[in-house]
C-alpha cells in the first residue's frame, strides 16, 4: 500500500507540476480549441488571464506532492481544481472526460491514504 500511496503521489505530483508549469511557460504543443461553449469559456480565461490561478494551484500542488511535504495542503488544494476539470470535461467537453476521472481516482486513492489528516473536518459536532 505504501508503494501504490508513493507512485501515486509522484504520478499526480508529476502531473500537475508539468501541466502547470506549461500554464506559464508553454513548453507541450498546444492542442486546437474545442468548438462552442468550452472554446468561450476557455477564451474567457485566456482573455481575463484568471487562468493563471488554477496553473498557478496545479503548479504549487505538484511541487509538493513530488517533494513530499505538506502533502495534505496539496492535496486540499488540488481537490477544487480536480473538480473544475471534471466538470469542464462533463459540462462541456467530453472527450477529456476518460483522463479527468482517472486523475480523480488518484487524487481519491491519495486521499484515502492521508484520510488520518483529515479527521478533523469530519467529525459533525465540533
Amino acid at each position: 500500500m505504501k508503494i501504490a500511496a508513493l507512485i501515486t503521489r509522484l504520478l499526480l505530483g508529476l502531473v500537475f507540476t508539468v501541466f502547470g508549469a506549461n500554464g506559464f511557460f508553454h513548453f507541450l504543443p498546444t492542442p486546437p480549441l474545442p468548438a462552442g461553449l468550452a472554446s468561450q469559456f476557455l477564451m474567457a480565461l485566456a482573455q481575463s488571464h484568471y487562468v493563471f490561478v488554477p496553473f498557478a494551484v496545479q503548479l504549487i500542488g505538484g511541487i509538493l506532492l513530488l517533494v513530499n511535504r505538506y502533502v495534505p495542503l496539496a492535496i486540499t488544494i488540488l481537490g477544487p481544481v480536480i473538480v473544475n476539470i471534471l466538470c469542464f470535461h462533463i459540462f462541456l467537453e467530453r472527450s477529456g472526460l476518460p483522463i479527468a476521472m482517472v486523475t480523480a481516482i488518484l487524487w481519491f486513492f491519495l486521499f484515502y491514504n492521508y484520510r488520518q489528516a483529515f479527521a478533523g473536518i469530519f467529525q459533525q459536532r465540533a
